[in-house]
C-alpha cells in the first residue's frame, strides 16, 4: 500500500465511524417522542363497554405497570397533578370457538379485545396520539385440566400485557 494514502484511509475509517454513531438510531425504549415538560402521566380506570368483567381493571393496571417500568415517569391518580393523561376504553369483546374435538364440543377459542385510547398533553392542551379502533387478539385452548373460564382469563392477561405494552411504546418512542 502507497503510505501517502495511508493518512488519507484512517481519515475515512474515523469519519465513517463517527457518523455511525450519530446515526441517529436508538435502542427500543431508550428514545422519546413525548416533549421533555412531561413527566407525570395520569391513568384514570379505563371505562369498559362491554359485558366482561374486569377488563378495565386489567387494561388499567397493564398500562401503569408498563409506564412505570420504563422508569421516566410519575404516574398520578389525580388529573390535576399529571403533565398528560392516558384515557381508555374497551368497545367490544368477542370469543369465537375456531376448533372443536371430535365429539364437537370447542376446544380452542379466539378472543378480539377493541379498544380507543387517548393521550392528552394537559400542559399545552392538545392530543398527542389517538387510536379509536386498537384491535388486539388471541387465542386459547381448553385442556382436560383447565375450564372455560380460567383459560379465557389468562389470555385475556396476555392480550392487556401485549396492548399495554403497544400503547406505551407508540406514545413514549413514536413507533
Amino acid at each position: 500500500m502507497n503510505f501517502r494514502f495511508k493518512p488519507f484511509l484512517i481519515l475515512t475509517i474515523i469519519l465513517c465511524l463517527i457518523h455511525s454513531i450519530n446515526c441517529g438510531y436508538k435502542l427500543s425504549g431508550t428514545g422519546s417522542f413525548l416533549p421533555p415538560h412531561i413527566k407525570t402521566i395520569s391513568v384514570p380506570m379505563f371505562k369498559n363497554n362491554t359485558q366482561r368483567y374486569q377488563l378495565d381493571e386489567k387494561f388499567t393496571q397493564a398500562v401503569i405497570n408498563e409506564l412505570v417500568a420504563r422508569g421516566r415517569f410519575k404516574i398520578s391518580s389525580a388529573q390535576e397533578k399529571a403533565d398528560a393523561i392516558l384515557l381508555g376504553e374497551i368497545n367490544s369483546f368477542t370469543v369465537n370457538p375456531i376448533s372443536f374435538t371430535e365429539e364437537g364440543r370447542a376446544d380452542r377459542y379466539s378472543i378480539t379485545i377493541v379498544a380507543k385510547v387517548v393521550f392528552k398533553d394537559l400542559v399545552r392542551k392538545k392530543v398527542l396520539f389517538m387510536n379509536s379502533h386498537y384491535v388486539f387478539r388471541d387465542e386459547y385452548e381448553i385442556t382436560g385440566q383447565g375450564d372455560f373460564y380460567s383459560e379465557e382469563t389468562v389470555a385475556i392477561e396476555r392480550i392487556s400485557e401485549k396492548f399495554a405494552r403497544s400503547v406505551v411504546s407508540l406514545i413514549v418512542e413514536g413507533f
